[in-house]
């Protein structure tokens, strides 16, 4: 009961958070027009330095001790509890880690986009970002990657193509995905890398 009345307060106006408008007419960063194009270079420079030093931290924790007991939680709780590690404190780790990248992420969204509102909220992105890592490749950073530039260039065009029918594509691409590829785009990379 107490979520969804602090839900409603986000959603009133007096709150100052725009109400279902969300937060808008972002103009200014640190005293510069969003508009200018040095501006949206610069922003989307940040972006990009910010995905390879995520995607190196990400890598780097991945190959560590810390993401073999990562692996070792994820693929058998109880066993990495019973060799005296606590998974407790290894997900709270990740947790943390994924937030603050979210956050992170976010910083850099609002600034290029010029808007935040309660839709982004909605559980579709949350589904959107699974079928990201499933057409990218299950089980490896750079299939996440992969993903999201795959799925949202395929949203860009047919958004504009065929609006009404994205939905349906997004659905038979992610059954596709399951059926046929389910190790993803980036399976399909390393199997044509050992075959060369």
């Amino acid at each position: 009961m107490e979520a969804v009345r602090q839900l409603r307060l986000l959603f009133r106006n007096e709150t100052g958070l725009g109400g279902n408008n969300g937060l808008t007419n972002f103009k200014t960063l640190y005293g510069y027009a969003l508009a200018d194009s040095g501006t949206k270079l610069a922003l989307y420079t940040l972006s990009a330095v910010g995905l390879v030093a995520v995607f190196l931290l990400c890598r780097f924790i991945v190959v560590s001790k810390a993401g073999r007991v990562l692996c070792a939680v994820r693929d058998e709780e109880s066993r990495s509890r019973f060799a005296g590690y606590n998974p407790t404190s290894y997900k709270l780790f990740v947790y943390v880690l994924s937030a603050v990248i979210c956050g992170f992420a976010g910083a850099l969204y609002v600034p290029q986009v010029g808007i935040i509102n309660p839709s982004e909220f909605q559980p579709s992105n949350s589904i959107e970002m699974a079928i990201w890592v499933a057409v990218g490749g299950r089980g490896s950073l750079l299939g996440g990657v992969l993903g999201a530039f795959i799925v949202n260039g395929a949203k860009s065009w047919f958004t504009v193509a065929l609006p009404e029918a994205w939905l349906y594509i997004l659905g038979v691409l992610f059954i596709a995905v399951t059926l046929f590829f389910p190790g993803g785009v980036s399976s399909l990379l390393i199997r044509k890398k050992a075959a060369v």
